[in-house]
């Protein structure tokens, strides 16, 4: 076939690339996209005419060149209201009873009354131009505070309505996609689900654009075919119903909240970045199946997906999407899939940035990561001024299909199997000094001797750092890990009421470096001065071939004293039933999780701050592992604390239960303790993660539990010089927690 594509952006590039490759003949890209089907004589007229920009379908070119005998692939003006005017949409989706936001409409002269409505609603809001703006006709007030808040919906109000018409819909929450579908008339066929990412920032932070980057297929868990029935196929019923066929590619921008999948827009036509992401996987002839839809047998048409995925990076103008500069000279790749947009020879044949979406590189792979790389690969020999890429397409996708701790390579059930095995061996060794253990982080020995006490007993504790050290040493950080270790074993004394006597460490490196070692040895230092314990010494070691170039391992063991009267689980007051669980905050995930955490955020740069957090990433992961010694000083010496769980690998799933005695179990109260913003994140991210796994793999803001009788609660807060919370309470039952 001759094959017209209207339109001159990265997704008309992809277009055209599908016909070509099919072997059918693509008219010239320069062509007047409006009038030129028109005036060729109808010996060299196209035999099919695809329209992708919504512009023109909005101005009804679909309906001129459908009158004027060509075979046109995009829907008629009518059609197009669905994205020309949101409040025309959403009126219309609303009869169909389509689930979406609350919202409403208002006109350019209604600012008042779109203020009035807005606070009125109570809750987070979008404003939106009702017209077309090529994906940046939408803000989104995102101030915490409430009074910021207000004054930021009323100032975009006031931005918006300046441009015409706008719509105010309810804020959702959730992980959006995009749903693009062939439609003939009658029948709507899906494409694999797409997700893209409109804001200009890493971490999906900035302002609104058309579109940075596009992976496909996403792992939502819902299937395309089902969301295409829930959300396409009654439109088209009701247009075809109406007399208005819908005829060309229909898009479906959707939210997955937790309350299940709602409309957000409607695009009529084929997403921009989307496309670039979705095109590239067609195992079928793209020009072959508009023509079947144009006359009505998508039904019959070969209609087929390859497996793998695809991952499209868009570079960005300098800028954009405020002001770009254009004018700069472009170097692009000979090898590679690489859809040009913003961009145009000049008189000289020099490519040069002509918009604001300059191109786009789409990497093809058998899995997500295989096609991230590819896209980065080629991105790689992209170079102009000024160029904006955005470093973590997809970086959502690999929290959609983490489930759990094991899947980020970590079984903790195994890992409590190890401690089983090998605990008949670790009781031949005790002798009648040996009180308890401390779970699996040391044990308690009664050495009389030290006369300071009436009964002193040594607590001692040995553990490591974990995967955590990898980022640290990443990073540059590496005096993170030597607080996080010092205090992770003062934790672990501290639930046998021990205060700390001496630390010794463990450093070990495929090479050793000379700076690396002082600052973990500083960091060290700094948590044995402000916890009165002695570095007493050390061990390093170097090993090539065990560790990779780079990276460093922590260890050590600490030994504290605690009076045999004072130990925790306190001597006759064991927890029970109706005792009330305090938590204490956490300053992070301190040392545990880190396996599931750096896998959750692979594909996102370090210093991104993504919401809702507070700080760039990299000082929310890397947040030092608190001391609960001088939070609970006064706590344990009024003998109000029955029990402590230092909440550690296992989260508060598998430490709590080893505060409590046989015959009891835990009930927690997901929610009544403010999740910080770091954990918030992981929540919106790991969405194929359940809640009890979320607890059992990370602390989730609660680092410390100390258990007490319910009469004792508020003057263990009182005594207690920080925030508490009291997040559960001992019941009857198996030694397990349950969320409640």
């Amino acid at each position: 076939m001759r094959v017209h594509v209207v339109g001159t952006g990265g997704r008309e590039s992809a277009l055209r690339w599908a016909c070509r490759t099919s072997g059918h003949t693509v008219l010239a890209d320069d062509a007047d996209p409006l009038t030129d089907p028109l005036t060729d004589s109808l010996a060299d007229r196209p035999d099919l005419v695809i329209i992708g920009p919504e512009a023109p379908l909005a101005d009804g070119l679909a309906d001129r060149l459908g009158e004027a005998g060509l075979a046109v692939f995009g829907p008629t003006a009518s059609c197009a209201r669905l994205e020309s005017s949101k409040a025309w949409a959403r009126e219309f989706t609303a009869g169909l009873g389509l689930a979406g936001p609350r919202w409403a409409a208002f006109t350019s002269s209604e600012a008042a009354e779109a203020k009035a409505w807005a606070a009125a609603l109570g809750v987070p809001v979008v404003v939106k131009l009702s017209g077309l703006a090529s994906g940046k006709g939408v803000i989104i007030p995102t101030a915490a505070d409430p009074i910021a808040a207000v004054a930021e919906t009323e100032a975009a109000i006031d931005v918006l309505v300046a441009q015409g018409e706008i719509v105010i819909e309810e804020r959702l929450t959730g992980p959006e996609c995009s749903l693009l579908a062939f439609c003939d008339g009658t029948l709507a066929t899906p494409m694999p689900i797409a997700q893209d990412h409109k804001r200009i920032g890493e971490g999906d932070t900035g302002l609104n654009t058309g579109g940075m980057g596009a992976y496909a297929p996403a792992p939502i868990g819902y299937s395309a075919e089902s969301l295409c029935a829930e959300f396409v196929q009654p439109v088209v019923d009701a247009m075809r119903e109406a007399g208005t066929p819908y005829v060309g590619v229909l898009f479906a921008g959707l939210m997955l909240t937790p309350d299940g999948p709602r409309l957000l827009e409607f695009i009529c036509g084929s997403g921009a970045t989307e496309t670039q992401a979705i095109i590239p996987l067609l195992d079928g002839d793209l020009a072959e199946i508009a023509l079947a839809c144009v006359e009505g047998r998508l039904a019959e048409a070969d209609v087929r997906w390859s497996d793998g995925a695809v991952c499209a990076v868009v570079a960005a103008a300098a800028g954009y999407p405020a002001s770009p500069t254009m004018g700069a000279s472009i170097t692009v790749p000979t090898d590679g899939l690489v859809f040009l947009a913003g961009a145009a020879p000049d008189a000289t044949g020099v490519l040069r940035v002509a918009g604001g979406r300059v191109l786009t590189a789409s990497g093809v792979g058998s899995d997500l990561a295989e096609a991230r790389a590819d896209a980065y690969a080629v991105m790689a020999g992209v170079q102009f001024d000024g160029m904006q890429v955005r470093r973590d397409i997809a970086w959502r996708a690999a929290g959609a299909v983490l489930a759990s701790y094991s899947a980020a390579g970590v079984d903790i059930d195994e890992g409590n199997r190890a401690v089983s095995l090998m605990k008949a061996a670790v009781q031949r060794t005790h002798t009648s000094s040996v009180l308890a253990g401390v779970g699996s982080f040391g044990g308690a020995l009664d050495v009389s001797s030290l006369k300071a006490f009436d009964h002193p007993v040594l607590v001692a504790s040995t553990d490591g750092v974990g995967t955590k050290v990898e980022l640290a040493a990443r990073a540059g950080r590496p005096e993170v890990s030597g607080q996080d270790i010092v205090n992770h074993c003062i934790d672990d004394v501290l639930v046998q009421g021990a205060r700390p006597l001496f630390f010794l460490d463990y450093i070990a490196a495929a090479t050793l470096r000379a700076d690396v070692v002082a600052r973990v040895v500083e960091g060290m230092a700094l948590a044995c001065s402000e916890s009165g314990c002695v570095l007493l010494g050390g061990e390093t070691a170097e090993m090539p071939g065990v560790y990779t170039a780079g990276s460093f391992d922590v260890a050590g063991t600490l030994v504290g004293v605690v009076e045999k009267a004072h130990m925790l689980p306190r001597a006759g007051a064991a927890a029970g039933p109706g005792d009330v669980l305090i938590g204490l905050a956490s300053s992070g995930p301190h040392t545990n999780g880190y396996s599931f955490l750096r896998k959750l955020f692979e594909w996102l740069p370090l210093d991104a701050q993504p919401e809702p957090l507070d700080r760039p990433l990299v000082d929310a992961l890397l947040a030092p592992h608190r001391s609960y010694l001088t939070a609970l000083d006064g706590a344990l010496a009024a003998g109000r604390v029955k029990a402590l769980a230092h909440i550690t690998g296992g989260g508060l799933m598998e430490n709590v239960p080893r505060a409590l005695p046989d015959g009891c179990g835990a009930h927690i109260r997901v929610g009544s303790w403010p999740v910080p913003p770091l954990f918030r994140l992981v929540q919106d991210v790991a969405t194929a993660a359940s809640t009890e796994e979320l607890h059992r793999t990370l602390n989730m803001g609660i680092g410390m539990v100390a258990i007490c009788s319910a009469g004792d609660t508020a003057e263990l807060q009182r005594l207690i010089p920080e925030p508490t919370w009291v997040i559960g309470e001992v019941v009857v039952g198996e030694r397990v927690v349950t969320l409640v």
